[in-house]
């Protein structure tokens, strides 16, 4: 059985969603294919209030795209202490971070020159 090829874009826009039904916040997406030598074309980077809610977005964000489009991470990593988790759909990389964490490794200056995009609905 050959495995469905999913676009970026949908991969995108499930992971979002996976990251917004648990309420995950400041959600940025960096486009890192005009950059040399990246090892994928995006980030998605997010923050979470607490290791519990760390953890509810990873797991929602696998649930999700588990369920609409049949693909599974490669790899996770961070899980245990829940301060940064990371997770690799290959082409795609999504970081869920705690607040401190987000700031204290600040990737988006890591990744300056990649184009950002905020992803979050503006709440009324």
């Amino acid at each position: 059985m050959t495995k469905n090829k999913v676009s970026a874009d949908e991969l995108i826009a499930v992971i979002i969603k996976g990251i917004d039904d648990v309420k995950g916040e400041d959600i940025q997406l960096l486009d890192l294919r005009e950059i040399e030598n990246t090892v994928c074309d995006y980030f998605i980077i997010c923050t979470g209030n607490s290791n519990t809610q760390v953890k509810a977005i990873s797991g929602s964000v696998q649930k999700t795209v588990s369920k609409d489009l049949k693909d599974k991470p490669w790899h996770i990593e961070g899980s245990a202490t829940a301060e940064w988790i990371l997770m690799d759909y290959v082409n795609v990389v999504v970081h869920i971070f705690q607040k401190q964490m987000r700031e204290f490794y600040d990737i988006e200056s890591l990744w300056g020159d990649a184009k950002i995009t905020l992803m979050n609905p503006v709440k009324s």
